[in-house]
């Protein structure tokens, strides 16, 4: 049995990366998946095992700062901020633009959570050749 997730297996054709961003279906795998790698950087910086969901808040505010909010809806209200933020994560991820590895570093490296997600999404869209900021 083959381990390794291809994301031709579960990832639809998207026509441009708001596509990405409005699906929520990817964002569904993508909270659980921004959650997984929050809480293992939070252990990391702990030394202990923790787990931890992060705040539709906290991804509203990273989405404004790394400039994605421009690519989204006008009217389009935190929670669906929030999912934006999570679906183009773990599309990132699916498409090995970012690894695991890769996501931890970046979290890692600040204390102010909204600060590391700012961060991992500007990383993100640099790596994908996105104009959002």
């Amino acid at each position: 049995m083959e381990a390794k997730i291809r994301a031709g297996q579960i990832l639809k054709k998207y026509k441009n990366l708001q596509e990405v961003l409005l699906d929520k279906d990817l964002a569904g795998l993508g909270d659980i998946y921004v959650n997984f790698v929050h809480s293992l950087a939070l252990s990391q910086k702990l030394r202990k095992p923790a787990g931890t969901k992060v705040n539709n808040r906290i991804l509203a505010e990273a989405v404004k700062k790394s400039g994605l909010r421009k690519m989204l809806p006008k009217r389009i209200d935190r929670h669906a901020q929030g999912d934006a933020a999570e679906a183009l994560i773990v599309y990132a991820w699916l498409q090995d633009v970012v690894g695991l590895e890769d996501c931890l570093k970046i979290l890692s490296k600040s204390e102010d959570p909204t600060e590391a997600l700012t961060q991992l999404l500007q990383e993100i869209g640099k790596r994908l050749g996105a104009t959002y900021e």
